[in-house]
């Protein structure tokens, strides 16, 4: 067998498929010797796959010798044929399909012409060259506004020129992922930065019944990294039962997005949040 098809058993699944399907995506065929579909359906993978010219490569795994592995990923019956990409599944299909189905599957697993961009993009934006790669996930959201990367990648640039109203436009058409909640607050939280901090908290301490300007200290510190004072005081806004008591609940919510969950500030105000709204 070629490098592009192997055999590959338990002891070598992770490093010949998880850990190389990071560098290009693996499709693994479980099958057995007794399977009259597999004799089928094996020549014909291991054949595309060598038309692919290094697309993509091919694990073979006996599911009699292998039956933990099989067990592992489901397989209930043979053959039956998973596609890993970064590490994890990402499709598959059971039994001897035709092989235009196959080429389609396989194909589904390439790069398209918006991701080779993307990460030609991300290329130009390691070297800082942050208007090139800007003018290329311009290019890529024209044809789909909904590209999960190239959004995501526009948005950090925008946020870290301070167009935030830009930013948050992008972001409104992707998927709400957390990496997509974050990007929201802190673009939230760029615009709160601007402000003059030190007269607000000259205006807080002359007036500290104005839960306004109390308000916009605490956005201001959350912006500036502040998180846990400004958590406290969005906290204090929010029990005290006022007109910016609903404003305050929401930048709190802002704070935990931009942090995460991983964040034990985070689990900590939730509960105090959650405590004071019910």
């Amino acid at each position: 067998m070629t490098t592009m098809i192997k055999d590959v058993n338990t002891a070598d699944f992770v490093t010949e498929v998880l850990e190389r399907s990071n560098e290009v995506p693996v499709i693994v065929d479980f099958w057995a010797e007794w399977c009259g579909p597999c004799k089928t359906l094996g020549p014909t993978l291991e054949r595309l796959t060598t038309e692919a010219g290094g697309a993509v490569e091919l694990a073979k795994v006996d599911v009699d010798q292998n039956q933990e592995l099989a067990q592992q990923f489901g397989v209930q019956s043979i053959p039956t044929v998973i596609a890993f990409k970064d590490g994890r599944p990402v499709n598959q299909f059971t039994g001897a399909l035709p092989e235009t189905q196959i080429r389609e599957f396989m194909a589904a697993l390439s790069p398209s012409e918006l991701d080779v961009a993307v990460a030609r993009a991300e290329e130009l934006l390691d070297g800082g060259m942050d208007q090139e790669a800007s003018a290329i996930l311009v290019e890529v959201l024209t044809v789909d506004p909904t590209h999960q990367d190239a959004g995501v990648m526009l948005a950090g640039v925008l946020i870290d020129a301070g167009e935030t109203t830009h930013a948050v436009e992008v972001l409104g058409t992707l998927e709400s992922t957390e990496e997509v909640r974050a990007l929201l607050a802190a673009a939230k939280m760029t615009e709160a930065a601007d402000v003059d901090i030190a007269s607000l908290e000259a205006a807080a301490s002359a007036h500290p019944d104005d839960h306004g300007v109390a308000l916009q200290l605490a956005k201001a510190r959350a912006a500036t990294g502040e998180h846990e004072s400004a958590l406290e005081a969005l906290l204090a806004i929010v029990e005290a039962r006022v007109e910016e008591s609903d404003d305050a609940r929401l930048a709190m919510i802002d704070v935990f997005d931009l942090l995460g969950n991983e964040d034990p500030a985070v689990a900590t105000y939730r509960r105090k949040l959650a405590t004071a709204i019910f």
